[in-house]
């Protein structure tokens, strides 16, 4: 086999701007073979707009039976997510799953089962972790050579949304059709980062405002305050309502500080551990010498296409994915952590009891209205 024949579950913003990539060659070991979509609508564009030989279903049950592809790509609502993941491994599918791996990790977790169980190919689409910065920032942190963490700052308010785009689809920032606002839409990338990059909290506060800022039932405004085995703590903050938006991701450690922020990464160095200085030094005053530079990186951000690249190459040829589909229970264990303390409006310790949040969340979603989508689907080009 020589290309990997994709099906690609969801035609809505992400899965047509994937479709786009494939038929443009982006991505030369993937062929796109097959997609489904339950709206009439959007199978209509598919006839337009992508080649004959694609092979166009209603529901993504049928194209997954269907044989005429050897993996899927899932890009549908986030309740769907697990269940459609389960149902193609089961079939011998590849699966790439679009974030976040679903709406609560109860669901999560027996997609990892039956993943583990399978021989095939389970990724999540966390392109985030294409970037060259997160990747440099990973890598300098987790080698251990900045010592350990003592603060992690994470303001990232710049996933600006308009009321047009909440109103275009019924599911969306709904609890029942979408499960969350913010934290499950824009922020599993952050949420999957900020674990990656820094390590899991062991302790959660978090103020979640349900549509503060648009006629919406979910959050759309949070600020979370984060602490770590070791002592560290953290705060983590974001909104879709904030115009202009800022994204400055800071990590501070015993060797220094790294600074993210406008495409840039800044490292703060210490000639000597703070830990030692501080218990060394003579006078009251005394600052350790720090020099600052802007590290280097090897330029590379290829986002979904690099995903995508890696999700073929593991398949044909046995290299390593971006992401590993199991991993994506973590950054959804975080986000679940923060709906459930905003929701019982005190701290909460991870593990947490994923039976209660599900008690939590069924409650919302109970009571969660019903609406109509406005069908428009927009352009994601440049909003991630």
């Amino acid at each position: 086999m020589d290309k990997v024949r994709l099906g690609i579950i969801g035609i809505g913003n992400m899965g047509t701007n994937h479709s786009k990539s494939l038929i443009e060659g982006k991505v030369p070991e993937l062929e796109l073979a097959a997609i489904s979509d339950r709206q009439e609508s959007r199978r209509d564009w598919a006839k337009e707009n992508l080649p004959e030989s694609v092979v166009i279903f209603e529901e993504g049950k049928d194209l997954i039976e269907s044989g005429v592809c050897d993996a899927v790509l899932i890009a549908v609502p986030h309740y769907q997510h697990p269940e459609l993941s389960i149902m193609a491994l089961s079939q011998g599918l590849h699966v790439l799953c679009e974030k976040p791996a679903g709406v609560y990790t109860k669901q999560v977790r027996e997609m990892n089962e039956a993943a583990e169980k399978s021989d095939r190919v389970f990724a999540m689409m966390f392109n985030q972790r294409t970037n060259c910065i997160y990747r440099k920032m990973h890598e300098l942190v987790t080698s251990g050579e900045l010592g350990a963490i003592k603060r992690v700052n994470w303001i990232v308010t710049d996933w600006y949304r308009t009321q047009s785009y909440y109103d275009s689809g019924s599911w969306r920032a709904t609890w029942d059709g979408e499960g969350g606002g913010v934290l499950l839409n824009q922020c599993p990338h952050n949420m999957d980062l900020i674990q990656w990059i820094c390590g899991m909290p062991s302790k959660v506060q978090a103020f979640c405002h349900n549509g503060k800022w648009h006629d919406i039932e979910v959050e759309d405004d949070v600020t979370a305050y984060l602490e770590y085995p070791n002592g560290a703590t953290g705060v983590f903050v974001t909104t879709t309502a904030d115009a202009p938006g800022t994204n400055r991701f800071e990590i501070t450690l015993e060797m220094g500080k790294l600074v993210c922020e406008n495409d840039k990464l800044t490292l703060h160095k210490l000639a000597v551990n703070e830990r030692t200085f501080c218990k060394t030094a003579k006078g009251g005053f005394d600052t350790p010498e720090c020099t600052v530079t802007e590290v280097e990186t090897d330029g590379e951000n290829e986002q979904h296409v690099g995903v995508m690249k890696a999700f073929a190459g593991k398949i044909l040829h046995g290299t390593p994915l971006i992401a590993e589909g199991v991993e994506g229970i973590s950054g959804l264990t975080l986000s679940n952590a923060m709906h459930l303390s905003s929701w019982l409006n005190q701290a909460v310790e991870l593990p947490f009891d994923e039976d209660l949040f599900l008690e939590e969340l069924n409650k919302r979603r109970n009571s969660s209205r019903k609406k109509e989508g406005s069908g428009v689907v927009f352009d994601t080009e440049g909003s991630y």
